[in-house]
C-alpha cells in the first residue's frame, strides 16, 4: 500500500504479502545481480574488438626497447619518451570526440626515483553528453622494468606487464572515439607504476582536486596470457580484484561499519558486482572471477591511487601469472626463456579482456549513476526499514529498486521496484538483511548499488 504522500518524496510501504504476490522478484544469482544484459548497440561494439590491432599495439610498445620510467624521454626511437609520443599520436589519430592530453608533473626524489623525474600520463577523454562530470576510467601502465627495478638501460619488453593493459585501453578508445556516452569515459596510459604507482596516484589526486566524480576505475595490469607457470590454461577467465574495507575509510566510517556491517559492501565491491552482472561470459567471451581483495597478495596496481582518493576502483589481471615472464631480464637459463616477450602473450585472450572492459564501462557510462545520499533512517524503533536517497540528475531515470540479501550472501538476491521515489519503507527488519538502492533508466539499464548508511 502507499501513503498519502505523492511525487518524488513518496514513501512506499512494501509488505511481505506484496512481495509474495510478485511485487518483489528473485534475482537469478550472483552472475546476473545487475539485471542487465548487453543490448544490440553494445553487442555491435564488442564485435569491433580486434585481436590483430591489439597484437600490433603490444609489439610496437615492445619495439621501444625499454619503457622504464627513468629511461630517455627525448630519444625518438628508444625509451619511455618515444613510447609516450607514439601512444598519444595513435590516440589522436582516432579523431572523433576524443580529447587527448599529456598529463605531466615533476616527481621529486622518492623511493625508486633517485633524481627529479618528469612523469607523464597519456589521457584520452571521451566527454559524456548528459552527466559529463560522472567519469569512468580504463587504465594500463606503459612503463616497464627488468629484474633490477632501477635498471633503465637494458631491454625491458614489458609485453604482458603492461603493454597488454595499454592495448586494452587504446583499443577501447579506438572503438568508442566517435560515440556519445551519457557519462565521461577516460582511456589512459600511465607511467611510474613499476617505481611506485606514481603516475596514477598523481592522476587520481588531480581528479579529486578538480571535483571530478569518478564512479569507477579499472586498472588493466598483466592481462596478456591465460597460461600459468605450470602450463595450465584458463582462457575464459579474468580476475577482478575489489577491496572490501575501503582504503580511504575514516575512523568514523570504521566505527559505523563495525556496528552495522558493510565490509563486503564498499563502493568497489558494488562496482565488482556490477561488472559480474554485465560481463559474465556472453558476448565478451570471458567471465570475471571476482577476488575479494584489494590486489594480489601484498602487491598492488594503479587502482590503489584511486582508492586512496575514495573512488571505486578495481584491478583486472590474468587468471594465473607466469613469473618467468614478468620483471625478468631477457635471458635463457637452464634451457628456459625468461623475459616479458610478446611470444608469451595470447592476443585472442587480451581481446576477451578488452571486451570485458568494454561491456563494463559502456554499461556504466550509459546507466544512471550510483545513487547518492543513501541512508537507513533509525529514529523509529520498528521492524520496518525506512530508506532514503537523492534522486539522480539523469533525465531518463524511470525509477529505483531496493535490493536485499541475507547477511551471509555474497551478492544481492532480491529486488523490488519502488517507482520514481526518493524514499521507501520496506516491511522487513534492517537487523536481519543488507539493503541497497539502485536507479533504473528508460533503456532498462541499472546503476551500481548504493549501500545505505544509518542516520538517526
Amino acid at each position: 500500500m502507499t501513503d498519502s504522500t505523492s511525487g518524488p518524496a513518496r514513501r512506499t510501504l512494501l509488505t511481505g504479502a506484496l512481495a509474495a504476490a510478485g511485487g518483489a522478484f528473485l534475482l537469478p544469482g550472483a552472475a546476473t545481480a545487475n539485471g542487465t544484459r548487453p543490448g544490440p548497440e553494445l553487442r555491435r561494439l564488442l564485435k569491433r574488438v580486434d585481436p590483430a590491432r591489439i597484437e600490433a599495439t603490444v609489439r610496437r610498445l615492445v619495439a621501444f626497447g625499454t619503457r622504464h620510467t627513468l629511461s630517455a624521454q627525448d630519444d625518438p626511437v628508444r625509451g619511455i619518451g618515444a613510447a609516450r609520443d607514439w601512444i598519444a599520436g595513435e590516440l589522436r589519430g582516432h579523431g572523433g570526440r576524443l580529447r587527448v592530453t599529456l598529463q605531466s608533473y615533476l616527481q621529486p626524489p622518492a623511493p625508486r626515483i633517485p633524481t627529479p623525474t618528469v612523469i607523464t600520463n597519456v589521457v584520452a577523454t571521451l566527454p559524456g553528453t548528459v552527466t559529463p562530470n560522472r567519469t569512468y576510467v580504463v587504465s594500463g601502465h606503459y612503463d616497464s622494468r627488468v629484474t633490477d627495478v632501477m635498471n633503465h638501460t637494458d631491454d625491458a619488453p614489458g609485453a604482458d606487464d603492461d603493454a597488454s593493459g595499454v592495448a586494452v585501453a587504446m583499443e577501447l578508445a579506438r572503438i568508442l572515439a566517435e560515440h556519445e556516452p551519457d557519462a565521461t569515459i577516460v582511456f589512459t596510459a600511465v607511467a611510474g607504476e613499476e617505481q611506485g604507482l606514481y603516475g596514477s596516484r598523481y592522476q587520481a589526486a588531480q581528479y579529486k582536486a578538480a571535483g571530478v566524480d569518478v564512479q569507477g576505475m579499472f586498472s588493466n595490469d598483466i592481462v596478456g596470457s591465460p597460461t600459468a607457470e605450470d602450463g595450465k590454461r584458463d582462457p575464459r577467465t579474468v580476475r577482478l580484484f575489489v577491496e572490501g574495507v575501503p582504503t580511504a575509510e575514516t575512523p568514523e566510517e570504521a566505527g559505523v561499519r563495525r556496528s552495522v556491517g558493510g565490509e563486503n559492501d564498499s563502493s568497489s565491491r558494488q562496482l565488482g558486482r556490477f561488472v559480474d552482472g554485465v560481463t559474465d561470459l556472453g558476448p565478451s567471451g570471458a567471465r570475471p572471477r571476482i577476488i575479494w581483495r584489494r590486489d594480489r597478495y601484498l602487491r598492488g596496481s594503479d587502482h590503489i591511487g584511486y582508492l586512496e582518493q575514495g573512488y571505486p576502483a578495481a584491478r583486472f589481471t590474468e587468471p594465473a601469472e607466469d613469473f618467468a615472464h614478468q620483471h625478468q631480464d631477457v635471458r635463457v637459463e637452464g634451457g628456459k626463456q625468461y623475459g616479458d616477450l610478446p611470444r608469451f602473450c595470447d592476443f585472442e585472450y587480451i581481446a576477451r579482456v578488452a571486451r570485458t572492459n568494454l561491456a563494463a564501462v559502456w554499461s556504466l557510462a550509459n546507466a544512471p549513476g550510483t545513487p547518492t545520499g543513501a541512508k537507513i533512517l533509525t529514529a523509529r524503533l520498528t521492524n520496518d526499514t525506512d530508506l532514503t536517497w537523492n534522486r539522480g540528475p539523469e533525465p531518463d531515470i524511470t525509477g529505483y529498486e531496493v535490493v536485499w540479501r541475507e547477511t551471509t550472501a555474497p551478492d544481492w538476491t532480491h529486488a523490488i521496484a519502488v517507482g520514481d521515489a526518493s524514499s521507501a519503507r520496506i516491511a522487513m527488519s534492517k537487523d536481519n538483511v543488507f539493503f541497497g538502492v539502485r536507479a533504473v533508466n528508460a533503456r532498462g539499464l541499472r546503476s551500481p548499488v548504493a549501500f545505505p548508511v544509518p542516520q538517526a
